[in-house]
């Protein structure tokens, strides 16, 4: 009697299963379903308030909304390889959904009436039909203009057309477009991001929302997967220069290893290491020229740009992180960057981990390790060494 079979074969005469249901989709294992399910859909993700800057500089607190949505049709198809926001979807989510969502937020924030400026997030793009209904899409803009709010809205390079952008602008004039272009380096966005579009399919964007007056924030990854420490840092001192000239704000974002990813399989099989501190506090000296030519602050007359870093989970093993004892220190001051632009905010900080930190760059700098040397920062060394 032989064994049944495992695989489908052509010819068969049965529906081929594609790759990505088998190997590459977390989201479809049965853990996923059923934590998706465990989601009520009429609440968002979260909600909650930071501090912030409007456009003109002045401080303010900003409401950040998360909905729980559909997802990303990216993802649907394929996907970056460092994103898990698929975490947070619900596949059925409905017009009705999003609207008691929104309402959640409104209501728990009073209308927004202490915070000027509203961040809306779907773990995917509001201005993408496919994921997010067209009544939701004019709902938030609307709203957020009757309310005389600041908004920010994600979205991908391949929304942001002419005719999309002409649409919203009837319903708010005055909203800015957060686009996570990752590096402006189409080897990287294809190869060690997997991002779906190119540095052309960003240039084009750009000069449609430049067309129709709306503000623009950028997202760069520093030091995403298959990529040296030395190789993220010169990366993402180029990508700043690249972009600052083009974009309002830049939003350099530290690789996090969110569950489920390509990148948290590297990490668990101790193939990637998340950036150092110190690499962060290299690329903002190094970059600060770059945003205020005349050696200036945010605020001052040089400024090209805002430039903005907030490592997600700072100073721990699965975010950017040093040996332990310094890294919440060196969070705090990268933070206090972003609000001030001012390099005064990094005078005094040291550890003795720093000297690693160099060591490691100056030997992958020299050696043939395109994928780095980074080994583990925490806890004994010669355990670390055994566990190999």
């Amino acid at each position: 009697m032989s064994a049944p079979k495992t695989l489908t074969l052509l010819g068969e005469g049965k529906k081929g299963a594609r790759i990505h249901d088998l190997v590459k989709a977390p989201a479809n294992t049965p853990w996923a379903r059923a934590r998706q399910q465990s989601w009520d859909a009429s609440e968002p993700a979260t909600v909650y308030f930071t501090p912030e800057t409007l456009a003109d500089g002045t401080p303010c607190s900003a409401v950040t909304v998360i909905l729980r949505t559909k997802g990303c049709h990216w993802w649907w198809s394929s996907g970056c390889t460092f994103c898990g926001y698929f975490n947070d979807t619900r596949d059925d989510v409905t017009n009705d959904d999003l609207h008691s969502q929104w309402q959640y937020a409104l209501e728990k924030f009073d209308d927004f009436k202490d915070h000027a400026m509203v961040k809306v997030y779907t773990s995917g793009s509001l201005l993408e039909d496919r994921e997010i209904p067209v009544e939701f899409q004019q709902t938030v803009l609307s709203d957020c203009q009757r309310l005389g709010k600041e908004l920010i809205v994600e979205s991908r390079c391949e929304q942001l057309t002419d005719t999309k952008l002409a649409w919203a602008k009837q319903f708010n004039q005055s909203f800015a477009v957060a686009i996570g272009l990752e590096a402006y380096d189409d080897e990287v966005l294809r190869f060690h991001v997997n991002k779906g579009f190119s540095t052309k399919a960003w240039d084009r964007a750009v000069d449609n929302l430049k067309k129709h007056g709306i503000r623009i924030k950028t997202y760069l990854m520093f030091k995403p997967p298959f990529m040296s420490e030395a190789d993220a840092l010169n990366h993402g001192v180029k990508w700043i220069e690249d972009v600052a000239h083009r974009s309002d704000e830049i939003s350099v974002n530290p690789m996090n290893i969110q569950r489920g990813t390509i990148i948290d399989r590297l990490h668990r099989n101790n193939e990637y290491r998340p950036p150092w501190l110190w690499s962060l506090v290299e690329m903002i000296r190094r970059a600060h020229p770059t945003i205020h030519p005349d050696g200036g602050k945010n605020g001052d007359k040089d400024q090209v740009c805002r430039l903005i870093i907030h490592p997600t989970a700072g100073g721990k093993i699965r975010g950017a992180h040093n040996c332990g004892s310094c890294d919440s220190e060196v969070v705090a001051a990268i933070e206090r960057y972003a609000v001030s632009g001012d390099l005064e905010e990094f005078t005094g900080l040291s550890c003795s981990c720093e000297a690693a930190w160099r060591e490691e760059l100056l030997l992958e700098q020299a050696l043939p390790t395109p994928l780095g040397i980074s080994k583990p920062r925490r806890g004994n060394t010669l355990d670390n060494l055994r566990s190999l």
